[in-house]
C-alpha cells in the first residue's frame, strides 16, 4: 500500500491542472486483436499544439511504477480542434506472431507510428487491463529510469486512461479488463479487452489525478474494436473458409467532436441535436426521444450502408428493433423541416 501511495505522490508534486479545454487530452483508445493498438489525441484549443513536448506511459497489469522503457516521446502536431492518431508501429506485411502488422483498415487513420521494436519502447503494446499514462516532459536517455516528477525535466500529468495501480484481471484470465461496474473481476459486461473507447462529447480535460475507482462509461462509449462484416441486407459476410468476416470497426479514428470547438457548441443549439438514445449499449431494441419531431430514421453499418428505416407519422418516442445484429451502428435522425444529426449505437 505504501508504494502505492508513494508513487501517486510524486505524480502530483509533477501535476497542473488544466482547465477546461486548455490541454491536449487522449479523444479515442483502441485495444484490438493482435497488434491493432493505437490512440488518438485531441488538441481543444485554438492554437497547434506540437507534440515533441509528450510522451505515452504504458503501466503494465496493474504495476505502480513505469520506465522511460515503458514509455515513448510523441512527435508531431495536432491542428486546432483536431486529432491526431498514434498507432502501433507494425507494418511488414511478412511479420507473423508478436510482429504480425496492424491491419490495413487502421494503418490508414495513422498520422504517426511508434515503437516498432518492443525491447526498445513497449509503450504501445498494451491490453484491457494496462492503465495509460500521457504527460509533458523530456524522457532521458536512461531506460531505467522511472516516470516521476523529480526524473523527467519539465513533467507534469496531462491525461490517464484507466487506474495505474490496478489490475482488473485475476486467476486464469488476466486480460479480462475493466468493465461496466466494479468489482471488476466476472462482474459486468467487459469494454476495455478488444474494446475502442471514445470520450464523450462533453468532457473537455483529461483526467490529472490517479481515480480512486475507473468507471469506464463515466467518460468513454464503448464499441467493439473489430466487428461482423455486414451486406446490403444486414447478413454476415462469410470468408472463404466459411468462418465470419471480421473487419476493423475505426471509421471514428481521425475526427472528435467535443463541446470546446465553436462549432460543436453553435450546432449543439439545434433541437435535432437534443435527442436521446436509450439503452446504450443495447441487447437489441433501441428508444428514440428527441425534443422536436423526428420525422425519418436511417440506421448505418460501420462500412457505411443502410440496414434499416423508419418514417415517423406522430410518435413521440421511436423503437428501432435491431435484434441479432450484434456490432456498432450509426442511426442518423431527420426532424420535419430536414435538419439531421448522426449518433452512435452499440448492439451487444
Amino acid at each position: 500500500m505504501k508504494k502505492t501511495l508513494l508513487f501517486v505522490s510524486v505524480l502530483a508534486l509533477g501535476t497542473t491542472y488544466a482547465q477546461n479545454c486548455s490541454e491536449l487530452f487522449i479523444s479515442e483508445y483502441v485495444e484490438g486483436r493482435f497488434n491493432n493498438k493505437a490512440i488518438e489525441l485531441y488538441n481543444p484549443t485554438a492554437s497547434t499544439i506540437n507534440l515533441d513536448g509528450y510522451f505515452v506511459s504504458r503501466y503494465s497489469n496493474g504495476s505502480t511504477s513505469a520506465t522511460v522503457q515503458n514509455s515513448v516521446q510523441l512527435t508531431g502536431t495536432v491542428a486546432p480542434y483536431s486529432t491526431f492518431v498514434a498507432v502501433l508501429d507494425k507494418r511488414v506485411a511478412t511479420g507473423t506472431g508478436n510482429e504480425a502488422p496492424i491491419w490495413d483498415a487502421l494503418q490508414a487513420k495513422a498520422d504517426g507510428f511508434f515503437c516498432p521494436v518492443y525491447a526498445s519502447s513497449d509503450a504501445f503494446y498494451w491490453n484491457g487491463n494496462d492503465a495509460i499514462l500521457l504527460a509533458k516532459g523530456t524522457l532521458p536517455s536512461s531506460p531505467t529510469t522511472v516516470i516521476n516528477a523529480t526524473n523527467i525535466p519539465g513533467f507534469s500529468l496531462v491525461d490517464i486512461f484507466a487506474k495505474i495501480g490496478e489490475n482488473p484481471g485475476s486467476g486464469s484470465d488476466p486480460l479480462f479488463g475493466w468493465t461496466v461496474n466494479p468489482p471488476y473481476v466476472q462482474s459486468g459486461y467487459g469494454v476495455t479487452v478488444d474494446h475502442s473507447l471514445i470520450r464523450k462529447m462533453s468532457i473537455q480535460k483529461g483526467v490529472t489525478v490517479n481515480p480512486t475507482l475507473f468507471n469506464p462509461l463515466g467518460e468513454w462509449d464503448s464499441i467493439p474494436a473489430e466487428i461482423v462484416l455486414l451486406d446490403q441486407l444486414g447478413d454476415t459476410v462469410l470468408n472463404v473458409g466459411g468462418s465470419d468476416s471480421i473487419v476493423g470497426n475505426w471509421n471514428s479514428l481521425g475526427s472528435h467532436v467535443c463541446s470546446c470547438d465553436p462549432q460543436a457548441s453553435i450546432s449543439s443549439k439545434n433541437p435535432i441535436n437534443e435527442v436521446t438514445i436509450y439503452p446504450n449499449p443495447s441487447e437489441g431494441v433501441v428508444f428514440i426521444k428527441g425534443a422536436t419531431f423526428i420525422a425519418n430514421v436511417q440506421v448505418y453499418n460501420s462500412l457505411g450502408q443502410i440496414v434499416y428505416t423508419l418514417d415517423n407519422n406522430s410518435k413521440s418516442i421511436l423503437s428501432i428493433d435491431l435484434k441479432e445484429k450484434k456490432g456498432v451502428y450509426f442511426i442518423k435522425m431527420i426532424d420535419g423541416e430536414g435538419n439531421q444529426i448522426s449518433k452512435r449505437i452499440i448492439i451487444k
